[in-house]
């Protein structure tokens, strides 16, 4: 990963200095200035990737100089350093285009993880403005995928590296989070995208009708067969099969399944002759298949043939940034469709859905938009509109206390909000990340340095 080019912009010297020399022995170029009047001519002069701003300068503060920055180059990330204010001022500065900001003093690791968490997502930025031009010259785009916040973007940008391989990919999500999205997104990014994609729901058919499905049947293989059916593996040559609910697969067509990923070849039912096809395989399953495994009801060699590459959608539960967007989304693509003219939801009722944890996850937002639209008789949807359910949600009414200085009162909010995160997530630190927009790295430094077992 290429390294980060940063302006350190500190009126004191020790202080800019020491920040300088550590961050050139990280290896990452850096330049200083010691007023905002010097930061901004280095900033219209220079390519910076991150400015790290110090809030309280003579002059013009760090307030000013970030405004100015976002004007000349909005691109440029800046995190910005206080001892002073309060939290409201910190979340002043985030409004204001200040991607984080740090506690003096100043630890250094804590630092040092802050700027690769940015570095990460800068890079996460560029592959995937590459990954939407790419789309674009297919002449496709992502609409149909709405989101805003960092889980979604690194999912996206996930499908889009494991596309130009032939390797199984599992998807893994509860119910209603988008897991044939994800997979028509592979499949479209993938070479592979002049054939078809063929999908199959294996929980949707009987043992005996699924096999005959996916591989084929010859006239008279069984009761029925009056004559030969041609299967899914057959039709998606050369592209893909999708195969939806991969947990209910029952024993025998397991083993067939596994022959067919291992070999590329199959026998159509009551056949004798051996068929190749060159499918690539995307599964998907709101099941936890290695529990199954453990149970001895899924087989673990398949498990593993499947679960090369292993795609994970969180819950939109633990993805709340995203909320908003797609509501935007529904709400005008529902009204468009029952001819409708719906100009917005009221601020209650927005707050209302915004608080909800949908168990259904988008596929119950989108039904619960869609319903709104249809029973509204005004221009604005009301809460009368919305389920009861909604008028109960299941949010979180716990009071935050602020006391003493602002670095304690910042630590304090940051242990509590990173208990509440591993509770929720049955202390699975991926999620758990996620859901606070962090990295996994800077997850395990804060439980680390807060002792959160």
């Amino acid at each position: 990963m290429k390294k980060l080019s940063i302006l350190v912009v500190e009126d004191g010297k020790s202080q800019r200095e020491m920040l300088r020399d550590f961050l050139r022995e990280e290896e990452y170029d850096v330049s200083e200035a010691s007023n905002g009047d010097d930061a901004l001519r280095q900033v219209e002069k220079n390519y910076f990737d991150l400015l790290l701003l110090d809030y309280k300068m003579p002059g013009l503060d760090g307030m000013e100089v970030l405004e100015e920055v976002k004007h000349i180059s909005p691109e440029i990330d800046v995190v910005m350093m206080t001892a002073y204010g309060t939290i409201e001022t910190a979340v002043e500065c985030m409004k204001a285009g200040a991607a984080d900001y740090i506690i003096k003093p100043i630890e250094l690791l804590e630092l040092l993880i802050l700027i690769e968490r940015i570095s990460e997502r800068r890079t996460l930025i560029k592959e995937n403005k590459i990954l939407r031009e790419e789309l674009r010259n297919k002449g496709i785009t992502t609409d149909q995928i709405i989101y805003q916040g960092p889980a979604m973007d690194e999912l996206i940008n996930l499908a889009g590296r494991v596309a130009n391989s032939n390797a199984t990919i599992l998807i893994q999500g509860e119910s209603g989070t988008g897991k044939e999205l994800i997979a028509r997104l592979i499949h479209t990014l993938s070479p592979r995208s002049e054939k078809p994609m063929i999908t199959i729901n294996c929980a949707a058919l009987p043992e005996n009708l699924l096999e005959s499905e996916l591989f084929g049947h010859e006239k008279g293989a069984f009761t029925g067969a009056s004559q030969r059916r041609i299967g899914r593996f057959e039709e998606a040559d050369g592209g893909t099969l999708f195969l939806d609910e991969i947990g209910d697969l029952s024993p025998p067509v397991q083993v067939k399944l596994l022959r067919f990923i291992q070999e590329r070849e199959f026998q159509r039912l009551g056949g004798n002759r051996t068929i190749r096809s060159d499918v690539r395989v995307i599964s998907a399953t709101n099941q936890d298949l290695e529990t199954k495994v453990k149970e001895g009801t899924f087989r673990e060699d398949l498990f593993y043939r499947l679960n090369v590459v292993a795609v994970d959608i969180p819950p939109l539960r633990e993805r709340k940034e995203d909320l908003s967007p797609l509501i935007d989304h529904f709400l005008k693509h529902f009204a468009n469709e029952n001819r409708k003219r719906i100009d917005s939801i009221s601020p209650q009722s927005k707050d209302l859905l915004l608080k909800y944890d949908y168990p259904g996850n988008v596929r119950e937002l989108e039904n619960i938009i869609e319903r709104a639209v249809v029973i509204t008789r005004q221009s604005v949807i009301s809460d009368a509109d919305l389920p009861f359910s909604l008028n109960s949600p299941r949010a979180d009414q716990e009071g935050i206390m602020i006391r003493g200085t602002m670095k304690e009162s910042v630590e304090a909010l940051e242990r509590q909000m990173i208990r509440k995160a591993m509770q929720e997530t049955s202390n699975h630190q991926t999620r758990a990340a996620g859901l606070l927009g962090i990295s996994e790295r800077m997850l395990r430094y804060k439980l680390k340095k807060y002792d959160l077992k």
